[in-house]
């Protein structure tokens, strides 16, 4: 059977996604489809071009050899509801998706210099001229001066994301249900900092205070 090129994750996801974030996977649905065609990845970009903010994330198998880097495996693109995965170590990374990371919808990464670096080695387009907001620089303009996911979503809602699957194989030929939800959410999370940050500061109903990251929240 041939591998899917990108997972697609949908359905109630509402106010929080992961299972490994309130461990109520019943009250989430969680669903991979197939995807055989380079005609359904554009389908999938087609959809996500409708939308006016996705979160952005990359995965690439990890080398223990010094010296040796391996090339991006996985493109994770999520609106607030629906998450796309592009295995790029199948696809490759054509001209449709190129030019999708270059438009005018908004995107939400954290750490995008270490996504740019790899996503260059595939592609022969520039990343950087697209529309992008770098998640760690917009939470410092909030006084948050952590810088890992992790512990602003912990600081923002007092959720857990795992890292566990950080290190794990994402050039396998089937990504485990761990390695998708693990991927999916840190794109979703993306999404989900931008906006309950921008609705604060529209609103203005918010200050800067100084607080710590609960250590319960942090452990995995």
């Amino acid at each position: 059977m041939q591998q899917p090129l990108y997972g697609l994750i949908g359905g109630k996801l509402g106010h929080s996604y992961s299972k490994i974030i309130h461990e109520k996977i019943a009250d989430y649905t969680y669903e991979l489809l197939p995807l055989p065609t380079e005609a359904e990845a554009r389908k999938a970009i087609d959809y996500l071009n409708t939308h006016v903010l996705v979160g952005v994330d990359t995965e690439t198998r990890p080398s223990f050899r010094k010296g040796a880097v391996n090339k991006v495996a996985l493109l994770q693109v999520s609106t607030y509801d629906t998450c796309f995965l592009f295995r790029l170590n199948h696809l490759g990374l054509p001209d449709f998706l190129e030019e999708f990371l270059q438009n005018d919808v908004l995107k939400i990464g954290l750490s995008l210099k270490d996504d740019f670096a790899m996503l260059r080695r595939r592609n022969q387009k520039d990343p950087r001229m697209g529309n992008w907001v770098e998640l760690q620089d917009y939470v410092a303009s909030f006084g948050i001066e952590e810088k890992s996911l992790q512990k602003i979503y912990a600081l923002l809602f007092q959720e857990k994301i795992s890292k566990s699957q950080r290190l794990s194989n994402w050039e396998a030929d089937t990504l485990t249900e761990a390695q998708q939800l693990y991927a999916a959410t840190d794109a979703w999370a993306c999404v989900r900092i931008y906006q309950y940050l921008e609705e604060l500061r529209l609103s203005g109903k918010y200050r800067v205070i100084r607080t710590e990251t609960p250590e319960n929240i942090l452990e995995d």
